[in-house]
């Protein structure tokens, strides 16, 4: 399995992967599988979410924790995740960031205000491949959005 192979490939076999730590990662693939975020009232944050990106969930608890998880299409791009609370979930703003997809990024920042968020770095073009900004959600987690152009 190519994804297990140590990062002590010829140069030109490297060339044709990227190196993740020491796991080499075929070149089809993308690193990120799956992303929790951290909540402490799981009623307000699936108001919120589903108020600013109308998100679905489907409510679970796994290890004694409690997951709201968000929509997920088998075959579909990108990743998915849920909202999560327990013992070992602390929201900040100083951790990972992620960034959810938006199709509207005026609307969604609009929404996002109107539900209580703070928005912590303003509406930017990267690149003329996104536009990004990032807010703090309801829970005081730093949450990216992103529209892609």
């Amino acid at each position: 399995n190519p994804a297990l192979d140590v990062c002590s490939a010829s140069k030109s076999d490297r060339a044709n992967r990227s190196c993740i730590g020491v796991i080499a990662m075929p070149d089809k693939s993308n690193p990120g599988a799956y992303f929790e975020i951290p909540v402490t009232d799981m009623h307000r944050a699936t108001t919120f979410y589903k108020h600013v990106f109308g998100f679905d969930f489907e409510m679970v608890d796994i290890h004694d924790n409690q997951m709201a998880l968000m929509p997920f299409e088998a075959g579909g791009t990108g990743i998915s995740g849920a909202l999560a609370k327990g013992d070992i979930y602390k929201p900040s703003v100083c951790g990972t960031l992620i960034y959810l997809r938006t199709e509207n990024i005026e609307q969604a920042l609009e929404r996002a205000q109107q539900a209580g968020a703070k928005v912590l770095f303003p509406k930017t073009n990267v690149n003329d491949y996104a536009l990004v900004a990032e807010i703090e959600d309801c829970e005081g987690n730093r949450i990216g959005l992103m529209q892609h152009l």
